[in-house]
């Protein structure tokens, strides 16, 4: 990912590059909106190549989806200028957002580790910065980080899958608020059938707006307790 290996010096330039592979694995994806759609043997199809010549610069398809995973980000836009740490972490979580949206299959790539790549060690240091100014330590602001990235990827992984099950089985969600006034007896849950009478469950909507409405209220709720946690380290000081 980070190109450190040294170019061969002589010889004629190769004609097929690791950018050129993570590149085309990227188009494949898109095009079907599946990462299951990405193999060594469609990539080199649509380079035409062997599927030999890609093993020459990727080892397996699992690097290859690490590759793709760092190069689909791409880097942060520019933070606004003289923002405050919550405004800047609301942007920084709403761009996540955008960018993974553009790539849907990159909820499905495996977290097997920490943010490793240049694109996504550059989010990770974006958002680290905005808390220069916040008095936490060092370990802390890594915590905070963390968890945000925690919930922006909880919730893009989750609001993907059930709208995927919405497309797939509409029906299903839609029965769902009869289905709970029948089950869900109050004496046994009495929360549940509280949100039943509220008629909380009544309608199902666009999940695309339901879901970009869950998740500024989910992030807020988060950002609250960060300044809680702010105040409460910076008062023990």
């Amino acid at each position: 990912m980070w190109r450190l290996r040294e170019a061969p010096r002589r010889g004629p330039k190769p004609s097929l590059s690791l950018d050129d592979i993570v590149r085309a694995a990227i188009e494949v994806a898109d095009a079907d909106n599946d990462l299951g759609a990405v193999s060594m043997a469609r990539v080199a199809e649509r380079l035409g190549n062997s599927t030999m010549a890609l093993y020459r610069h990727v080892k397996s398809k699992d690097d290859l989806l690490v590759l793709m995973s760092d190069a689909a980000i791409e880097r942060p836009d520019p933070m606004p200028e003289g923002v405050d740490w919550r405004t800047g972490l609301t942007f920084w979580a709403d761009n996540v957002l955008a960018a993974i949206r553009k790539h849907r299959w990159y909820a499905k790539i495996p977290i097997s580790g920490p943010p490793a790549g240049p694109n996504n060690l550059a989010w990770f240091d974006a958002a680290l910065g905005l808390l220069n100014d916040t008095g936490l330590p060092e370990e802390a602001k890594v915590g905070v980080v963390m968890g945000l990235i925690t919930y922006v990827q909880g919730e893009v992984r989750m609001a993907f899958d059930l709208a995927a099950g919405y497309d797939q089985n509409p029906a299903a969600f839609q029965q769902f608020g009869a289905t709970l006034r029948q089950v869900a007896d109050p004496r046994q849950y009495p929360a549940v059938a509280r949100l039943v009478d509220a008629g909380i469950f009544d309608e199902v909507g666009n999940f695309e707006d339901e879901s970009e409405q869950d998740f500024d209220f989910g992030l807020q709720l988060y950002l609250d307790g960060v300044a809680a946690f702010i105040d409460r380290v910076c008062q023990g000081k």
